[in-house]
C-alpha cells in the first residue's frame, strides 16, 4: 500500500465509520433544474442543466459523466452541493438528452473536451471546478492538463487515465471472482463465446462487486423515465468495446498518463470507491505523480460512488471544494 493510499484512508476514518451504517432515506425525486439549455458544439447541441446560483460567491462545478455514451443521471446526487454553489450537468453529444446524429467523426477525445469550452461560454462562467467520472475523468484530465485560466480545480473521479492501466485493474479484479465466473468471462471475450445469457450473468457478478453495489435510487429511476433517451451503446462499443475487460475501440491505445505531469497538483483531487474498477491502489500511484494533489477513497462504494454512497461522496467533495475556495 502506498503512503498516499494509507494516508487517504486515515483522513476519512470518520466517514468509514458511518459508511457501515444503514443507508439514509433518499428523496423520491430530484429537484427540477433552475436552468436548462441546449448548447451548440461541434456536431450538434448538448443538453445542459443547472441548479444553484451561477452568480454566487463560490465558483460553480461542472460534472462530466462516464461512458462513452453514458448520461448525467448517475451523478445527480451531487445536486446536494447546489446549496453552496451552482452545479452543472450535461450529456455529451450523442448521449442522453443531447442531439444524436451518431456521426462517428465526432467521436474523438479532443472534440469531447472542447464541449466544456462551449458550455462555459454559453453560461458566461469566469472560473469553475471540473469533475469527471470514469470516461469523464479522461475529459477532465485532458482539460486540466491545458491549465486553462478558467479552471479553479479538477476532480478525477474513478478516472480512465490510460487503457492499459484500466485493463490491468479489470483483470486483477476478475481474478478475485469465483473460478467459474473467471472462466466464463474469459470465454465471453473469445471468438466463440457462450450464450448471451451466460455472459450476462457472469458480467453482472463483476458489476455487482466493482461497478455499482447498490440499485438505482427511486429518484434516479424516476428521472430516467422522464426521458426516452438512455445510454448510447453504439458510441460505447465504437470508442471502447463490448465489455469492461477488453478494449477494441478507438480508445484501445489511449494513454493520458503523460498528462499527469501537467496538472496543477494543489488544485487536483483523485477520488475513487473502496471497491472501484479504478482500483484505489492505482489511483494512489497516479496521485503520487501529481505533487500536491489529494486522494480520497469512499468507503463501501464501487465505481458508481455517487449512487452507492452519495452522502459520503458529497461530504468528501464538499470538504475539498471548501479548502480550495479558502485558498483563492
Amino acid at each position: 500500500m502506498s503512503n498516499r493510499l494509507r494516508n487517504a484512508c486515515v483522513t476519512i476514518a470518520a466517514v468509514c465509520f458511518f459508511a457501515v451504517a444503514p443507508a439514509l432515506a433518499r428523496p423520491a425525486t430530484f429537484p427540477a433544474p433552475d436552468k436548462e439549455l441546449m448548447v451548440p458544439v461541434e456536431g450538434g447541441r448538448v443538453y445542459v442543466r443547472v441548479n444553484g446560483n451561477l452568480a454566487g460567491p463560490k465558483p460553480p462545478i461542472v460534472l462530466i459523466h462516464g461512458g462513452p455514451g453514458g448520461t448525467h443521471g448517475p451523478l445527480l446526487d451531487a445536486l446536494a452541493l447546489s446549496d453552496e454553489r451552482a452545479v452543472i450537468f450535461y450529456d455529451q453529444l450523442d448521449s442522453g438528452r443531447s442531439d444524436q446524429s451518431n456521426n462517428r467523426a465526432n467521436w474523438n477525445v479532443g472534440r469531447f473536451v472542447n464541449e466544456l469550452d462551449a458550455i462555459r461560454a454559453a453560461l458566461k462562467i469566469e472560473r469553475w471546478y471540473v469533475l469527471g467520472h470514469s470516461w469523464g475523468g479522461t475529459i477532465a484530465l485532458e482539460y486540466g492538463a491545458r491549465r486553462p485560466v478558467d479552471l479553479a480545480g479538477v476532480i478525477l473521479a474513478s478516472p480512465l487515465i490510460s487503457t492499459r492501466s484500466w485493463l490491468k485493474d479489470a483483470n486483477d479484479l476478475v481474478a478475485k471472482l469465483p473460478a467459474q465466473v473467471q472462466s466464463e468471462l474469459k470465454a465471453c471475450d473469445s471468438p466463440q463465446p457462450p450464450s448471451e445469457a451466460v455472459c450476462g450473468v457472469a458480467t453482472k457478478q463483476f458489476y455487482m462487486e466493482f461497478n455499482r453495489r447498490e440499485p438505482a435510487s427511486p429518484a434516479l429511476k424516476a428521472y430516467r423515465s422522464q426521458s426516452g433517451k438512455g445510454d448510447n451503446y453504439q458510441l460505447y462499443e465504437t470508442m471502447w468495446g463490448k465489455s469492461e475487460f477488453v478494449s477494441t475501440g478507438t480508445l484501445k491505445t489511449y494513454d493520458g498518463e503523460p498528462l499527469l505531469a501537467k496538472l496543477d497538483g494543489p488544485h487536483t483531487l483523485f477520488i475513487v470507491g473502496q471497491y472501484d474498477e479504478a482500483r484505489p491502489v492505482t489511483a494512489a500511484q497516479f496521485a503520487d505523480r501529481v505533487p500536491g494533489s489529494e486522494l480520497a477513497v469512499v468507503p463501501g462504494a464501487a465505481h458508481g460512488m455517487l449512487t452507492d454512497r452519495p452522502e459520503e461522496t458529497v461530504a468528501l467533495l464538499r470538504a475539498w471544494l471548501d479548502r480550495q475556495d479558502a485558498t483563492k
